[in-house]
């Protein structure tokens, strides 16, 4: 490719970076239509991953810019190059190809001086990917930033940030309130925050069903499953202050579970899947207290039985 020759034949100077910018958005672009317009069963991205291969000639040689001056170096054009990236990658669904890019940014002397919408972007995409690993705070951390910063006026992408920003935070037990969610129009997520706080499972299916399609398409749908853990949590709380004591039969907190199945057909549970419930909460921290088989009773500690959310493990 010429440019490609051109910029690798540039010593000590970076003035084609916004040139290839624009090339690269271009490319990106010009390749998603290309897709769409090919159609292939078989191979439904091979315009974008060929696409992506042009892109990586362009991260290498930035890359490989070390010896100039910092002002003069074309690695200021890392970042924009890894953002194009990672767009492609998400859309083909190659994440695993995140983690060299990764590791290149955040081994840069540079990571905390590129511009602010760049930096924006890259957080977004790092904190989807640590979602979906589960690594839940690393991912609040990032995506937070990219909120926090994300211009003002760019509500369409505040909106595409909180939608896994939110997720995350309700598997952490941070649940958004309905002003935010009215704010971004994001109340696919309403009846999910309701049966969450009130320990309502079989709200909470309903729930994931009428949105079914908005959560799918963002790919979070499995990612709310884990929100299940929460529901038990908080509706085990109630059994508990319903009882005033620490002891309590498992039989009760079986009863609560078959009361309001998930979905009205769902089988009942037994003693010994709701043992396995109790025996996640209380490794996860999420209740205080231990098992007695022989007795089949749960013995509650008598301070602080019902730890804040916060207190729990990842």
């Amino acid at each position: 490719m010429t440019f490609t020759k051109i910029l690798q034949s540039q010593k000590d100077e970076n003035w084609a970076l916004p040139i290839m910018y624009s090339l690269c958005l271009d490319l990106r672009k010009l390749a998603t239509k290309a897709d769409l317009q090919l159609d292939k069963k078989e191979k439904p991205h091979e315009m974008l991953e060929k696409g992506a291969d042009l892109l990586m000639g362009f991260f290498r040689i930035c890359v490989g810019d070390s010896r100039c001056s910092t002002e003069d170096s074309k690695r200021w054009g890392i970042l924009n190059l890894t953002n194009q990236l990672f767009k492609i990658y998400f859309k083909v669904n190659k994440l695993h190809l995140l983690k060299p890019l990764i590791r290149v940014i955040e081994s840069s002397n540079l990571k905390d001086m590129y511009p602010i919408s760049q930096r924006v972007t890259y957080k977004y995409f790092v904190g989807q990917q640590q979602m979906f690993q589960s690594k839940f705070k690393m991912a609040e951390e990032n995506l937070a930033f990219a909120f926090l910063h994300c211009h003002k006026e760019s509500k369409r992408n505040k909106q595409l940030i909180l939608i896994f920003l939110i997720t995350v935070k309700m598997v952490l037990g941070v649940m958004p309130s309905m002003f935010l969610l009215q704010k971004y129009e994001l109340m696919q997520f309403a009846e999910l925050v309701i049966a969450v706080k009130d320990g309502d499972l079989q709200r909470f299916g309903k729930a994931l069903e009428a949105n079914e399609d908005f959560f799918i398409k963002w790919g979070i749908r499995l990612v709310l499953e884990k929100l299940k853990t929460i529901i038990y949590r908080n509706l085990f709380k109630k059994v508990y202050l319903l009882f005033q004591t620490h002891i309590i039969p498992v039989s009760a907190f079986k009863d609560a579970l078959n009361f309001k199945k998930e979905y009205e057909d769902d089988e009942e549970v037994d003693d010994e899947e709701v043992m396995c419930i109790l025996s996640n909460l209380i490794h996860e921290n999420k209740i205080k207290g231990y098992i007695s088989y022989q007795h089949m009773k749960v013995v509650l500690s008598k301070q602080n039985a019902f730890p804040p959310l916060s207190a729990s493990s990842d």
